[in-house]
């Protein structure tokens, strides 16, 4: 099983009952092959949010894939972390099930259109082995499967830090998983392949292709590790103007854009995270390398949050960072001798690349937070964050103003309210 990070085994029995397609291998909630009678159960969850930031000039979100949140746009912002998802379960016959989950939450062209999220058949060939087709959630992070549910979870939203990195979260294909168990150790080896092809804005697409990973998860007692790995050939076709531009600048301008364009570019994550959870308390914490040949350069990014358990109340705290690394340069024209009209065109391509660096995130975040489970399937959680954006990164802030500085510590305040059914 997958161990969550909220409030008493009453609430955690709770949300396995209601929502069983978010164990790691979905649809095997207890029942033995052969003893299963066809049927289907409909469950959902959703994030109720509003959230407040002290930064005037950006906006703070919980995702790269979202067009606005909290600050520039609107002082106090609900699509920072409001979502709405459905999820039908199907038990088909005694070794086939699927389940399809749908998702709604704000996108990059500023819509809530609903989008499917999974997607699979699944086929559990024995107690210990299931291989999945279709649209399956990429097994990266510890709350990989259960990421979209803000109840599973103690914090107001998942650190951006960490997350944010990958914010791609399932894929089109196939997975192949294996639950092994010693005398005290449990394990869960996934391997995974396939593609996936986002809409962003404007007509521009995030295509993965040749996506393959695996992920293995070791369970001993109340401790948990999972480590993953995500191999793929991305394209992003975001800022055509500006690599069209740069390539007029013959062979130097040609060799930048080659360089900085997401076109078929190998890009890669590894992760590793950690969980201890006897009850009372928790400790979680997580770790990741990121890497892309391409203008989103490298970044390394970790995690720790603790929580003390008290009733119904958790306090919790938890300070995040990522640290963000530009490509091998150049970065820029050379516009010496250029003739002063083509240098002056080239110096705004230049200050159009820097501002493209600049996203990658180099930030850090420091967390308090407190959680009511108001219920068995609902719960209250208000958060603090302190967060920094450095090394002259915007950090994971978005819609940048001309006032916007790079090391100015933005206070953002949360209040969400989370509920399954």
């Amino acid at each position: 099983m997958v161990s969550y990070p909220i409030s008493g085994k009453a609430a955690r029995a709770a949300l396995r009952a209601r929502l069983p397609a978010l164990l790691l291998v979905l649809g095997t909630s207890g029942a033995a092959a052969g003893d299963a009678t066809p049927g289907w159960k409909l469950s959902g969850f959703g994030t109720l949010g509003l959230a407040h930031s002290s930064e005037r000039h950006a906006d703070y979100s919980s995702s790269a894939m979202k067009a606005s949140g909290a600050g520039r746009s609107n002082a106090w912002s609900p699509q920072v972390d409001s979502k709405l998802g459905l999820q039908a379960d199907l038990l088909l016959a005694p070794r086939w099930s699927a389940v399809l989950q749908v998702v709604s939450e704000q996108h990059l062209d500023y819509s809530y259109r609903p989008r499917v999220e999974w997607a699979n058949i699944k086929y559990q060939a024995t107690p210990e082995l299931a291989l999945r087709f279709g649209r399956i959630a990429l097994p990266m992070f510890v709350a990989a499967d259960y990421r979209k549910v803000g109840y599973a979870y103690p914090w107001a939203r998942t650190p951006v830090e960490i997350y944010g990195a990958i914010p791609l979260s399932n894929s089109d294909g196939a997975d192949l998983t294996w639950r092994w168990n010693g005398d005290a150790v449990r394990s869960t080896t996934q391997v995974f392949a396939g593609h996936t092809d986002v809409p962003l804005y404007a007509g521009a697409r995030l295509r993965g292709s040749g996506i393959a990973g695996l992920s293995q998860t070791i369970e001993r007692g109340d401790f948990s590790v999972r480590a993953s790995f995500i191999t793929t050939r991305l394209t992003i076709t975001l800022f055509p103007e500006l690599f069209d531009g740069l390539r007029s600048y013959g062979a130097q301008g040609k060799a930048l854009a080659g360089r900085l364009a997401v076109e078929r570019k190998r890009a890669t994550g590894t992760s590793i995270g950690l969980n201890y959870d006897p009850g009372q308390w928790f400790v979680l914490a997580e770790a990741g390398h990121y890497a892309v040949d391409a203008y989103l350069g490298t970044s390394d990014s970790a995690y720790a949050s603790a929580g003390y358990r008290h009733g119904a109340l958790t306090p919790y705290l938890g300070y995040a960072r990522i640290r963000g690394k530009r490509p091998v340069g150049p970065h820029a024209l050379a516009l010496d001798g250029l003739p002063p009209a083509y240098a002056q065109a080239g110096a705004v391509l230049n200050a159009s690349v820097d501002t493209m660096l600049r996203a990658i995130p180099s930030q850090s975040t420091a967390t308090l937070g407190l959680r009511w489970d108001a219920g068995q399937n609902l719960a209250l959680k208000l958060q603090y964050d302190r967060v920094t954006p450095r090394a002259g990164s915007r950090g994971t802030m978005m819609n940048l103003g001309p006032g916007f500085r790079s090391g100015r510590t933005a206070q953002v305040t949360s209040a969400t309210l989370d509920v399954v059914f």
